[in-house]
């Protein structure tokens, strides 16, 4: 049924894009053609603007100069060369117009002469008055020969106008044929343009209800592949956050072990140690170096199970509180790593859990910084702000690129897993030789909460 609607579509879009294509092809012929009568029709009116331009510049000529004939003022000569200089450019315009028009050659021909003529008598004028001969060219002046000059110029003027009307009226009429064809074409098109396009709109229905019943099943689908997905992704979430939990209470066991059993045996044996020095001879060297090496033997061994002990499970966070914690950690870093740290750390109230995730952020960046990063100066800032506590730990290492880090390197998915479950947000900014800035925010109404 699909394949049937589809073919019926095929058949009544082809219908509709014949028209279109049938369409288009009219109305550009049309457009061109009308385009080209449209150039025509403008070329009559542009020839009678020169045309009347042609006929005030010998107005101008004229008239400016009696004004200097009559006056003898400079101002007057103006206006007669300028227009003496736009009349020679307007007769070559005209000259190149109807120089392949024969018609209108015929009567452009004896104007032109009369023009020149014209002109003529004006620069004779001109020079006589110039030299000072006035009964000349007041004898050219008033004379009736200008005046012919002028009637046989409009004549001219005026039969060549009459000829750009008639031309002009014959494209207009060349115009309404163009579009009378062109109006025809279209509706005939346009209607068989309209039956293809509702055959292909009625096709295009049916085919889309079965395409809205096909996708409704796959957003079914998809939704509960999503509520399946949302699932197992908060059973992870759990079971992640429930095996951290585990481990921090093992650490826990682990590091109450090692306090209570193996640090009574170590301080038992230093104690035996002092006993038995006390009874011994040790003026032996050989007996002196055995028991001193034994006694630094001891202690070594009850500051490894001190160490091992805090990084399970630091006493220093249950008993003296995050900052003072936080302190003794980056201190004791530095002491050991060589690196210039420093701390800037303010007092946060926070839940016990929120308290230990915030020094396990600090404890596993300062470490990834001691295996990779090469750095030689780090700061370490706790913030408390209205609603939320800020961690940064920065250094100036050989840092790396964010693209080619692994989701699970250097213990960041542990970092991130923690913060995230304490309701915040972690970030880590990176730039090869530039360092690396690990950034937490954890909001203190989700912290509390937690």
């Amino acid at each position: 049924m699909r394949w049937t609607n589809i073919r019926k579509i095929a058949v009544s879009l082809t219908i509709a894009i014949i028209a279109a294509v049938l369409m288009v092809s009219i109305n550009e012929a049309g457009y061109t053609r009308s385009i080209q009568a449209l150039d025509v029709l403008t070329k009559p009116q542009s020839n009678r603007a020169k045309i009347n331009a042609l006929m005030q510049q010998m107005l101008d000529a004229e008239t400016g100069l009696r004004g200097y004939l009559l006056t003898g003022e400079e101002r007057y000569l103006t206006p007669y060369n300028t227009a003496s200089e736009a009349i020679n450019g307007t007769m070559d315009e005209l000259r190149r117009i109807f120089i392949m028009d024969p018609a209108a050659l015929l009567t452009f021909t004896p104007l032109a002469r009369q023009v020149e003529r014209k002109m003529n008598e004006m620069d004779l004028s001109l020079r006589l008055y110039k030299q000072g001969n006035n009964e000349a060219w007041r004898f050219v002046m008033f004379t009736d020969a200008g005046m012919e000059n002028m009637d046989a110029i409009r004549n001219y003027s005026k039969t060549l106008l009459e000829n750009i009307d008639q031309q002009a009226r014959s494209n207009l009429s060349d115009i309404e044929q163009t579009l009378s064809l062109s109006r025809i074409g279209i509706a005939t098109v346009t209607a068989l343009g309209i039956l293809g396009f509702f055959m292909y709109l009625r096709q295009a229905s049916a085919l889309q209800q079965s395409h809205q019943r096909e996708q409704e099943i796959q957003r079914e689908e998809r939704n509960r592949l999503e509520e399946v997905v949302r699932d197992r992704t908060a059973t992870l979430t759990e079971l992640a956050t429930h095996l951290q939990q585990v481990r921090e209470d093992e650490r826990a066991h682990l590091a109450r072990e090692l306090h209570d059993e193996l640090g009574s045996l170590l301080t038992a044996a230093k104690l035996d140690v002092a006993r038995l020095k006390s009874k011994i001879d040790t003026s032996a060297p050989e007996i002196a170096e055995r028991i001193t090496h034994l006694v630094a033997t001891l202690n070594s061994g009850i500051a490894l199970k001190r160490r091992i002990i805090e990084d399970l499970r630091p006493s220093s966070l249950s008993n003296l509180g995050l900052t003072t914690a936080l302190e003794i950690l980056t201190r004791e870093f530095g002491e050991r790593s060589g690196i210039d740290v420093e701390s800037n750390l303010e007092q946060v109230d926070l839940p016990e859990s929120t308290q230990l995730t915030v020094y396990r952020v600090v404890q596993e960046s300062l470490t990834n910084i001691g295996k990779y990063a090469k750095a030689g100066h780090v700061i370490v800032t706790v913030h408390n702000y209205p609603t939320y506590v800020a961690v940064q730990i920065q250094d100036d290492g050989q840092g790396f690129e964010l693209a080619s880090m692994r989701p699970n390197s250097h213990g960041l998915a542990g970092m991130k897993h923690r913060v995230e479950a304490a309701g915040g947000r972690l970030t880590v900014a990176s730039e090869p030789n530039k360092g690396t800035t690990i950034s937490a925010v954890i909001p203190l109404a989700t912290a509390t909460a937690w």
